[in-house]
């Protein structure tokens, strides 16, 4: 029988793109079956929350130190304000025709959103001082969350001893929040490269959590020792009856706390994992298409990425301090609710090399700083920079090391006439090599001028077969450190007053192609790019809970 290892080493192979041909999609958009974009678990009495009337007072750089943001008590509407600024919708779009969609806080494939979030909450009462909507109280138990009411949808309630469990284990207040993944999302409109897609998203959601979650004096914390099969438990997913090809598969379980709270397990006791699993659930998913298609390779490769339990480990980043050369002025939460995908850009805008130097700069893993002591894993992901229009940089092929361990390999793995040129003392850029990249940046990338007419485009490059090898498990994991990245440089290109988008069209071995690459040792997972953004005047912006009743707005 092949090992787990094999299926995600085919997996990967088999939906890489190619010059002459795509990975396998039904190559147009049936839009019969397209999915609905929220799910909804019917047959339960769902807790409305309470929107933000005021913004957290959070400045630029506290998005990600934590030392300035107050701690907001938890309670029911400030983790509706938690929610409403991470994973909550930020405008609705709509076009003369009469389409209209809507976007939210944490960006998505083609705004498709595979990823769904579930709360295990202690009894909370109703909003503090900072909340002007009274009255709402929320029962110990297990809930949904859906963005569109912006409600929570009860589908356990705990017995009154299992909350106060939780946070004696954790010698903390604070609650638990799961991400899981509805592949067919995806699928529907990408094919078999759709699992990729799952997980840049989930990474790009865990950001956004710990991003939101620092401006309410708040840190998440990843449970990496979990095995995939206790949090389906704690989740009751083994209980509820999917509707057919549209069941959510768990990604990750994070505890939510003070921020000034250190010692944080990164684990549950085994007695408190297998109680969740007698508790009863309710509520019934919706379903979300008619008709979805079956990839069966999607299905054999979820099947074979269950983590299993491992031991517990504190991952320890770099001690050095944020750039603050160049600090944008916007407030945190206005950074946040206008981030926004460009979709083509002038060729023309530049960006200053201090400011684009503060964003690599926040790509960079650190001790107490968001978004990555989430504590996910150690760095496995390095950046390959195609430098256009940086103002005091020449152009050129860059590279951005974010974990020194892997500086010997890859000088060894890439090509070996790279010159390794540091560019700015104490920080990890070098140059590779110097010219103009932008024809290969664009042909790399599907064709897609988008990663040419920015200021600059990359490639996340992922310390990839050693890891799969070892740990196959790890495949999403690898991903969800790229949607890290990508919502820190989101973040980063709207307080520099441009623009970012990601690229998950690219063409994966030509790239490796142009590093030298030889084997499968690294492998480029996600692009990105940032520029000046050309808007379409034709789409307009509406806000984003206008659906809702005007007592709620």
């Amino acid at each position: 029988m092949e090992s787990p290892a094999w299926h995600v080493f085919r997996y990967h192979e088999q939906t890489k793109h190619h010059f002459n041909r795509y990975a396998r999609s039904l190559g147009y958009l049936d839009w019969e079956s397209q999915p609905k974009p929220f799910r909804v678990y019917e047959g339960v009495t769902p807790v409305l929350l309470p929107l933000l009337k005021t913004d957290p007072d959070g400045q630029y750089l506290d998005l990600y130190e934590r030392s300035r943001n107050h701690f907001w008590d938890f309670n029911a509407a400030s983790i509706g304000a938690f929610l409403e600024l991470s994973l909550g919708l930020s405008a609705w779009k709509s076009i003369p025709q009469g389409n209209r969609w809507a976007l939210r806080m944490n960006p998505s494939s083609g705004n498709l959103h595979p990823t769904e979030a579930h709360l295990i909450l202690p009894a909370l009462d109703g909003p503090a001082q900072y909340q002007a909507v009274a009255g709402t109280r929320v029962e110990a138990g297990v809930y949904h969350y859906n963005a569109y009411t912006h409600a929570l949808e009860p589908r356990a309630i705990l017995p009154p001893d299992y909350a106060k469990r939780i946070q004696s284990h954790f010698q903390s207040p604070g609650f638990l929040i799961g991400l899981t993944s509805i592949a067919w999302r995806e699928s529907w409109k990408y094919g078999e490269r759709a699992l990729r897609y799952c997980h840049h998203d989930a990474g790009h959601a865990l950001a956004a959590l710990s991003f939101a979650g620092n401006l309410f004096g708040w840190k998440v914390t990843v449970l990496h020792t979990l095995a995939t099969e206790d949090v389906e438990g704690m989740l009751g997913f083994p209980k509820v009856t999917w509707p057919h090809l549209e069941e959510e598969r768990c990604d990750m379980l994070c505890f939510v706390s003070p921020a000034t709270h250190k010692a944080i397990p990164r684990t549950l006791p085994a007695d408190l994992r297998e109680a969740f699993k007698v508790l009863p659930f309710q509520g019934v998913p919706s379903q979300l298409s008619k008709d979805p298609v079956d990839w069966p390779i999607i299905r054999e490769t979820e099947d074979v990425l269950a983590k299993p339990q491992t031991p517990e480990a504190s991952i320890r980043f770099a001690a050095s301090p944020l750039l603050r050369a160049l600090t944008p002025t916007l407030p945190a939460a206005q950074i946040i609710r206008q981030r926004r995908s460009a979709v083509a850009y002038d060729g023309a805008t530049t960006i200053s090399l201090p400011q684009f130097l503060a964003m690599l700069d926040k790509t960079t893993p650190r001790n107490d700083t968001a978004p990555f002591d989430a504590e996910l894993s150690e760095p496995l992901v390095h950046l390959v920079i195609f430098v256009h229009r940086v103002v005091g940089l020449e152009a050129g092929l860059y590279f951005w090391l974010r974990n020194p361990t892997h500086f010997q390999d890859l000088k060894r793995s890439l090509h070996r006439d790279f010159v390794w040129e540091v560019v700015a003392k104490e920080l990890p850029l070098y140059l590779l090599r110097s010219g103009d990249f932008r024809a290969q940046a664009a042909g790399m990338s599907c064709g897609q001028a988008i990663a040419a007419d920015g200021a600059f485009s990359l490639g996340m490059l992922a310390h990839f077969a050693p890891v799969i090898e070892r740990t196959p498990w790890r495949y999403p994991h690898l991903f969800w450190e790229t949607g890290m990245i990508g919502q820190a440089l989101y973040l980063e290109a709207e307080a520099h007053g441009v623009r970012a988008t990601g690229i998950g069209c690219f063409f994966d071995d030509a790239v490796h192609e142009l590093l030298g690459l030889r084997n499968n040792a690294y492998q480029s997972l996600y692009h990105f790019t940032v520029g000046g953004p050309i808007d379409d005047l034709r789409i307009a912006t509406d806000p984003p809970y206008e659906h809702l009743p005007k007592d709620r707005r």
